[in-house]
């Protein structure tokens, strides 16, 4: 089974915390050339440091706020008019916050439809040529379990998290005939900065710990523990290898079996 991405690049959103900087890690791991995109580049030069160069790799950095989709699209396209080519996309991006659907602004969806699916959009708008030219492309989107089974009190992100997985899966039947495969990788609980944030703010609501939180968590998934960013990474690591050039067009939870649908 061909894993090894020597001579592939890699660019990965969000790659300075969490599942984007653990996919940044394994991808280097497995030989590829890195660009990682954030909006602080303190974090991103710290980031770029903790990568491997055992293929001799040239890793790196982009600065990008995905909160302004103009900005990452001045950003992306400058990039790639210098003729660099990128072979492996790697769209994550912070989810919105919770609260229930029947509270939301109108303000929220749309600060959340661009933050993800417009700025999505613009990456690959820019990124697809190239792949083309290179003759191997893989797009992988990390999005949620919320695709398959809407969760509690996460109103805006549960409607948008659906609209990037549908715009994936159409987006997947227009590139299949090029050898680019777009696929979503849908995490489950996991121990990253924003599950701790929720964590807190339900701890501090029932007086109760984080470690608390986590271990209730961790108990409506079948594995009885939450996951670690690593074990997210290494999904997204394998849909970006040679090896997974017939899968196209899915939803891959990566959620322990927490998701009760098929």
């Amino acid at each position: 089974m061909e894993l090894n991405l020597t001579g592939k690049t890699a660019l990965v959103c969000g790659s300075t915390q969490g599942i984007g900087k653990a996919t940044a890690i394994e991808l280097a791991k497995m030989g590829a050339n890195l660009v990682l995109i954030a909006r602080n580049e303190t974090t991103l030069k710290d980031t770029i440091a903790q990568l491997s160069h055992s293929s001799h790799q040239k890793h790196r950095f982009l600065v990008a706020d995905f909160t302004y989709p103009n900005e990452l699209k001045e950003v992306i396209t400058n990039f790639v008019n210098e003729g660099n080519k990128i072979h492996i996309l790697v769209n994550n991006s912070g989810g919105p916050k919770g609260g229930a659907i029947k509270d939301a602004a109108p303000e929220e969806f749309l600060a959340a439809f661009n933050q993800h699916l417009i700025c999505n959009h613009i990456l690959v708008q820019a990124i697809y040529p190239t792949m083309i030219d290179e003759g191997y492309g893989r797009i992988i989107n990390v999005i949620s379990t919320s695709v398959k089974q809407p969760l509690p009190n996460l109103g805006v992100s549960n409607t948008i998290r659906g609209a990037v997985a549908n715009w994936s899966k159409t987006l997947a039947t227009e590139l299949g005939q090029y050898g680019i495969t777009v696929n979503n990788v849908l995490p489950g609980a996991t121990n990253t900065a924003r599950l701790q944030s929720i964590a807190k703010i339900k701890a501090d609501q029932y007086g109760e710990t984080i470690e608390d939180v986590f271990l209730e968590m961790g108990s409506e998934s079948p594995m009885k523990r939450i996951a670690q960013p690593e074990e997210i990474a290494a999904a997204i690591a394998f849909l970006s290898s040679p090896a997974a050039s017939y899968i196209n067009g899915i939803n891959v939870p990566v959620d322990g079996g927490r998701t009760k649908s098929l």
